[in-house]
């Protein structure tokens, strides 16, 4: 059983991944910019869902071509983080919010990497459903966790970063602050020392890879990193670890 889980999961991260490419694109904006509509050459993005889901590929091939994350790296990121998640989790009704959740994450890293920037559109949403979704998950019998830690830890790691935010508000941006809801309910759901290492665990990739930074000389020390891969990244560490520990 746990076997196919980890082939059906590796297979939805690889379909999901390769819908994100061009959502990245799209949503790689100054916070008071629109929402990008063009190709880097100037031509208008069109396709399924408004052109809002697919390869970020240019109609114009000759001219621009493709443009944004590469297609292939996305979808194997995703692939990885999906078949980790339920190889780690196995046959529990958690496994399906993880996997869910999961390219929504990974498309979040992306922007933020691409543009320092957390959008609304997608932490906030992330935020309600993980909470829904652990909640449904609960009733059932094979659930290994439980929604009203989940839910102290949405809170608990959001107000911690809060007050992160308001004691360094050039080093850390609001998003943060709303992608930590999601990520702290996630994470409490296995228990409070779950919380504790992916939050912890975030913040030291962070802190590792700006240090690394500095050293190779590519950045000072007031230069600022976006910090959201790095909190999914910590984020996937507790899980996986809650996720075994369960099992």
């Amino acid at each position: 059983m746990r076997v196919l889980l980890i082939v059906v999961a590796t297979l939805w991260g690889v379909g999901a991944g390769l819908l994100l490419p061009r959502a990245a694109h799209r949503l790689s904006v100054d916070a008071d910019e629109p929402w990008c509509d063009e190709c880097p050459g100037g031509h208008p993005i069109t396709g399924a869902f408004g052109g809002w889901v697919g390869r970020a590929r240019c109609t114009d091939t000759t001219a621009c071509g493709t443009y944004g994350p590469s297609t292939r790296a996305v979808a194997a990121v995703t692939a990885l983080v999906c078949a980790a998640l339920a190889a780690a989790t196995g046959p529990r009704p958690e496994a399906v919010v993880w996997l869910l959740t999961a390219p929504v994450a990974v498309l979040l890293a992306l922007v933020d990497r691409r543009v320092h920037r957390l959008p609304d559109v997608l932490t906030l949403p992330l935020a309600a459903a993980t909470v829904a979704l652990l909640g449904v998950a609960a009733l059932l019998p094979t659930a290994a966790g439980s929604w009203p830690t989940a839910l102290l830890g949405g809170l608990a790691l959001g107000a911690a970063y809060f007050v992160l935010f308001l004691v360094n508000r050039a080093g850390m941006g609001f998003g943060d602050v709303k992608l930590a809801l999601a990520l702290g309910a996630a994470l409490g759901w296995y228990g409070w020392p779950v919380l504790v290492t992916g939050a912890f665990a975030g913040l030291l990739y962070g802190a590792v890879y700006g240090m690394g930074l500095v050293v190779l000389r590519r950045a000072g020390r007031k230069s600022t990193i976006p910090l959201g891969p790095f909190m999914v990244g910590g984020a996937l560490t507790g899980l996986l670890l809650g996720a075994l520990a369960a099992g």
